[in-house]
């Protein structure tokens, strides 16, 4: 049946109309999807200032929390000025002023064997004169004491020791390679470490040091004996050294450092400026001085060692138990003793007064003595 031509006309009007309105919904809806990006990349970054990110513009820098950098920047400017720079007749390190008098606070390695030093303050240029107050290897640390303390020194503040925490934020400040009020961070990594260092011409057993503060922060060469700092404008300890990897030829360890605890440095510190000397270190000693040695070879042919003593102080803790020059220490408070390290570290455990059973070797035989420690 054929169709009428008006109807024909309607159907195809009615065609037109749909194709429009299709058109117009794809518009529409093309438009909607390019004003939901939009709102999105506005939402979700900066402000580009209204024009396509297509037009070449490059986007801002993220923002920095300006509350932290702030307390960085104030944390340098109240502290860095306590911080001085030391030569000494063989070495360049840093040391932090301690009080209005001109004492300074540095490591034992830093001022060696010199008594006259050349002290930089951090906003002068003309080196300050100084002299040996005291020197205390076992602890790494030391004070001298500026010969004309000029006015306006700012001694720092050190902080608690037992409120120090593994992950606060800390700035090692110094003079690294002599680069001058040098500043690196970072946080502290951990705390109460028993550290040993090598042996020195002032030490010749080496000094091993408890309850230091360890440390991501930076510590080269020439920060020892500068600040190791919080955000609170403290000193949390006395820079002293990194570690460093045997396995790599004994190169510094990167992100390891060590500083002595602030609470060690102002106890020792008030001693050597009170009195001219430790009194009281507050660490136990057997009152001898010893060395590696080897005392056999075990059943795989690797050689057994222990500490042989080489001297007994007169009247000493070791003395009083019988112990005599020429004994093997094997064991320390049931603690096996293969070296003078060792037996500095399991001593570093201990405090003054305390009894512990000795097991030593004596021309071959095993002995036994129940010594009262003394003070180091």
């Amino acid at each position: 049946m054929e169709t009428p031509p008006s109807t024909v006309r309607r159907i195809r009007r009615a065609r037109r109309q749909r194709r429009a309105v299709s058109a117009v919904t794809a518009v529409l809806t093309a438009t909607a999807l390019l004003l939901t990006a939009t709102a999105c990349t506005s939402s979700g970054g900066s402000s580009n200032g209204g024009k396509s990110a297509d037009a070449g513009s490059a986007a801002p820098a993220p923002s920095v929390s300006n509350d932290l950098q702030m307390d960085y920047e104030n944390t340098v400017r109240a502290v860095l000025p306590s911080v001085v720079q030391i030569n000494a007749e063989n070495s360049l390190g840093s040391g932090i002023v301690y009080d209005t008098k001109g004492d300074i606070v540095t490591n034992a390695h830093v001022v060696g064997s010199s008594t006259n030093f050349q002290v930089t303050l951090s906003d002068q240029s003309k080196p300050l004169t100084a002299t040996l107050v005291y020197s205390y290897p076992p602890n790494d640390l030391a004070v001298i004491k500026l010969s004309s303390p000029p006015s306006g020194l700012k001694p720092a503040v050190f902080a608690d020791s037992s409120k120090v925490d593994v992950g606060q934020i800390v700035m090692a400040m110094g003079n690294p390679l002599g680069l001058s009020s040098s500043v690196t961070e970072g946080i502290v990594s951990a705390v109460g470490r028993t550290v040993s260092e090598g042996k020195s011409q002032e030490n010749p057993q080496g000094a091993t040091i408890p309850n230091m503060v360890q440390t991501s922060a930076a510590i080269n060469p020439g920060n020892s004996g500068g600040a190791l700092v919080n955000l609170s404008n403290q000193i949390v300890g006395v820079n002293t050294l990194a570690a460093v990897d045997s396995n790599e030829g004994n190169s510094q360890a990167p992100g390891i450092g060590f500083a002595i605890p602030a609470s060690t440095v102002t106890n020792l510190a008030d001693q050597m400026i009170q009195s001219g000397k430790v009194t009281n270190s507050g660490r136990a000693a057997l009152g001898i001085s010893t060395r590696t040695v080897i005392t056999g070879t075990s059943s795989n042919g690797t050689p057994n060692t222990g500490a042989g003593i080489v001297s007994v102080t007169a009247g000493g803790p070791a003395a009083k138990a019988g112990l005599q020059a020429g004994d093997v220490i094997t064991q320390l408070g049931g603690t096996p003793i293969d070296s003078v390290a060792t037996l500095s570290t399991v001593l570093a455990s201990y405090k003054p007064g305390q009894q512990v059973q000795v097991t030593y070797l004596r021309d071959g035989a095993t002995k036994t003595a129940t010594v009262t420690l003394g003070t180091l």
